[in-house]
């Protein structure tokens, strides 16, 4: 047998026999409790990068560990295959973007095989496989059904040149240019599909039960932005009929109204802008089309607008007020018009600064004697102790009274209503690009929008489509796909050329790992179930859920609704998708930076494999630092887990002389420090705490080794090592595996039981005792751990020392603090 530790011989060997012995192969009725544990799929770009490691590689412990504690571990690897990279791939090679996604499937799998984690590649699913996309399109039909699918128009980013909408990475540069030809983009309306995500706002602001980490779900409530208020009309001058309905959630400023603003996209723009005002609100239109939401709502850029000469009467006093608009204003949020309060909001206040508009004060603070704040004193936002003021017949109300007398006023005038508004706007999924699910609807002349009828799913994807180096959709021009007669009168028709959004697809893929491409190659129906659901409500919700805190917003709130939205459809046990979420960081490059080729800190994981084995990686990765945290990649700090490797080898493969006669004492001790290590190691498994456990592996690593020549050979030496093996397997798999077989040939370590230590031998021996009176400290004394407090007590009172400074004192209290102090208060 060969001495020498050769990962590569060893992991490659390994490799071979896990999987000829599907010791990970899915096993849904195993007996054991199941657990499902998913780390989020990759996108096959071609290259596994140290980020996948880093994501991966730690998912893959834990789950190594759950699996060792008794459960049936389910866990499961795939691909989001669809996706703009690969269009690009397409017109670049001039190859079918299918080409290039199997050929980086194919490079990838051997790349996340030799990570040697525990996946169950038998429950591989590709999210581009016509048997994965029909049940995407399944659920749309039935959302179409439920009215959670609609149509209508949106704007989006386009390159009148390429004659092509854009992805927003295809907009580059503060000019926002085409990446392909740099034309500068203008946003244009195109009629396009959407999810009414926006019907369950209320319910996905519920976390009940959830384990979430708080980052996610405070970014997912103020993404949702929930807000009462009361919505109103001002009447606009000189138009009868005409008005415009703004929200608020501070109506007890409605006094201090001194314009109002509409977003550049408001239909009654057009309508209300006076002649001379005309040519600068067109520019500014313009003007704002090229912006995107991100960058109109940014608080470090200063605001801007333009007067569009009419006036709005403010229905409270009938006061007339300029109507401007800005594009700060959103359409999609609220009403798209805003009632500005200049005295009473941020942003208000530096937009009339800039325009020399009026700043009424009509909040003041309730104190007594508090004098009306100034223009000089900047906006007042207060709302608690805040009263109103100019505001007549509400002067004096205070908050939160005076909202309430305000908004009672306006609904008992007709002209405002309680509202609940939603900054969360529906899910757009039309992509106006081929690479993507085909959404499945054909447009008749006769019969307008015709669903396509579910025994015709899939909707596929020609397979000899051919792109134009401008990048627009081949779809819009393939007769074969673009042509087909109306499911409901037979006519000449049009299938639609959009394709749906990929965040569809990771919206329910964790559902489809359970049965892979169910109902393959068959005809389904309306009335058929996208999986099997016996096994669904055996192993769902998902029990523990591994990603980056990045996709808190899109695919975590999207998966969230796509669970929903399937219970509503009949389809789905269950409501809430995924019952515990950890969030990993981000590993960082040697310079602390961001990792990108541009840089040139970008570390090759292949590289680090074949110099120095997975377990080295994966190991390395998780002692860098927190795993919730990340932290910058270290070329040096990797040599250190080298010798870690090799010195938990050589205690393993070559052993020196037996001790004769061993150290009961020592072994007692060594067999102390094994059961702390087992309490810390096992405590911070569960905790994610990677890093502080591998220290400890390490920290009892050197016991061993001092322990060496005393103990080699002992049952409390043996005990030691076998359990190292153990805490290490779900960590370096490879390693522990082949230690394990040449000390107990047979069945694999990742089938073993974890260790579970004894409490009893936890304590430490012993600790220092400081004994005080009245604060001054006047001995020390060694004692057992676990001394209980009325000892501690009377030992301190019995020590020589102690006594002889009591004299003449009278002790009227004694306070210990566990085994660390005994403070004694006397007097004399």
């Amino acid at each position: 047998m060969n001495d020498r530790y050769d990962p590569q011989q060893i992991e490659a060997h390994w490799l071979e026999k896990w999987e000829a012995d599907g010791i990970y192969d899915f096993q849904p009725d195993s007996g054991k409790p199941p657990f499902y544990w998913l780390t989020m799929l990759p996108y096959p770009s071609g290259d596994m990068h140290i980020g996948h490691w880093y994501a991966m590689g730690p998912s893959d412990a834990g789950a190594r560990f759950k699996r060792m504690n008794g459960h049936n571990v389910f866990f499961p690897i795939g691909f989001d295959a669809f996706g703009l990279p690969a269009e690009n791939a397409a017109i670049r090679n001039n190859i079918h973007p299918r080409v290039w996604t199997y050929s980086n499937i194919e490079r990838m799998r051997g790349q996340l095989r030799s990570m040697g984690a525990m996946w169950a590649w038998k429950n591989e699913i590709i999210s581009c496989e016509p048997d994965y996309y029909k049940w995407s399109q399944w659920a749309f039909l039935k959302f179409l059904e439920l009215g959670l699918a609609y149509r209508e128009y949106a704007p989006v980013d386009f390159c009148p040149s390429c004659n092509t909408t854009l992805a927003r990475e295809q907009v580059v540069g503060e000019e926002r240019v085409c990446e392909r030809c740099e034309t500068p983009v203008v946003r244009k309306e195109l009629n396009q599909w959407k999810y009414r995500i926006t019907a369950y706002a209320e319910e996905l602001l519920k976390f009940d039960g959830m384990e979430w980490p708080e980052a996610v779900r405070t970014m997912q409530t103020n993404w949702i932005g929930r807000s009462e208020g009361v919505e109103f009309d001002m009447a606009v001058a000189g138009h009868d009929g005409v008005a415009i309905r703004v929200f608020t959630t501070r109506p007890d400023t409605i006094f201090g109204i001194s314009f109002c603003v509409l977003s550049p996209e408001h239909p009654l723009v057009d309508q209300i802008t006076t002649p001379e005002h005309k040519a600068g609100v067109d520019a500014y239109r313009v003007a704002a089309q090229k912006k995107t939401e991100i960058e109109r709502m940014s608080e470090a850029r200063e605001q801007d607008g333009v007067f569009t000469g009419a006036q709005a009467i403010n229905p409270i006093n009938g006061e007339a007020v300029p109507v401007w608009i800005a594009d700060y204003v959103l359409m999609g949020y609220g009403t798209g018009a805003i009632m500005a309060v200049p005295a009473h909001d941020e942003r208000d206040f530096v937009f009339a600064r800039r325009y020399g508009l009026p700043i009424p004060y009509v909040i003041k603070p309730a104190a007594d004697g508090a004098p009306v704040p100034t223009e000089e004193d900047g906006p007042y936002t207060a709302k608690d102790g805040s009263m109103m003021t100019n505001s007549g017949p509400f002067d004096g109300l205070l908050w939160p009274e005076n909202c309430e007398k305000v908004t009672a006023h306006l609904a008992g005038e007709g002209t405002g209503e309680r509202k609940v508004n939603y900054r969360l706007r529906d899910w757009l999924i039309s992509r106006q690009r081929m690479w993507g699910t085909p959404i499945p609807v054909v447009y008749c002349r006769a019969c307008g929008m015709v669903p396509v009828p579910y025994e015709d799913l899939p909707v596929r994807l020609p397979d000899d489509a051919v792109f134009k180096p401008t990048g627009e959709s081949p779809l819009k021009y393939h007769e074969a796909f673009l042509k087909v007669p109306c499911p409901k009168c037979g006519e000449a028709a049009e299938r639609e050329t959009d394709t749906m959004d990929t965040f569809i697809c990771s919206s329910w893929y964790m559902y489809a790992y359970l049965s892979p491409y169910w109902k393959k190659g068959q005809t389904i129906t309306a009335q058929d179930q996208p999986w099997d659901m016996d096994v669904l409500k055996q192993w769902l919700p998902l029990h523990q859920y591994t990603g980056g805190i990045e996709h808190a917003i899109l695919h975590l709130l999207y998966l969230r609704f796509y669970a929903r939205a399937l219970a509503d459809a009949g389809a789905m046990p269950f409501r809430e998708p995924v019952q515990r979420l950890f969030n990993q960081g981000i590993i960082l490059g040697e310079d602390n930076e961001k990792m990108s080729k541009s840089r040139g800190n970008v570390v090759n994981p292949d590289e680090l494999v074949r110099r120095y084995g997975a377990d080295n990686v994966r190991a390395y990765l998780m002692f860098i630092g927190p795993w919730n945290q990340g932290g910058p990649w270290d070329p040096k700090g990797i040599e250190g887990m080298v010798r870690f490797i090799k010195d938990i080898w050589s205690l393993a493969t070559q052993p020196g002389p037996e001790a004769p006669n061993p150290d009961t004492e020592q072994a007692a001790h060594l067999t102390r420090q094994l059961h702390q290590t087992l309490k810390k190691v096992t405590e911070d498994f569960e905790a994610f705490k990677f890093n502080t456990l591998i220290a400890a592996l390490m920290a009892f690593r050197n016991h061993l080794k001092s322990a060496r020549g005393a103990l080699e050979g002992s049952p409390a030496w043996q005990e030691a090592l076998d359990t190292l093996i153990l805490m290490l397997a779900p960590i370096m798999p490879f390693l522990s595996e082949e230690l394990w077989q040449r000390r107990h040939s047979g069945q694999s370590v990742h089938l073993q039981q974890w260790p579970h230590y004894d409490p009893s031998l936890i304590q430490t021996e012993s600790v220092t005792l400081v004994i005080q009176i009245n604060g001054k400290i006047k001995d020390r004394l060694e004692i057992s751990a676990g001394t209980e407090s009325g000892e501690l007590e009377s030992l301190a009172l019995q020590q020589p020392k102690i006594q002889d400074a009591l004299k003449n004192l009278t002790v009227r209290k004694v306070i210990t603090v566990g085994n660390k102090l005994v403070n004694i208060v006397a007097a004399g």
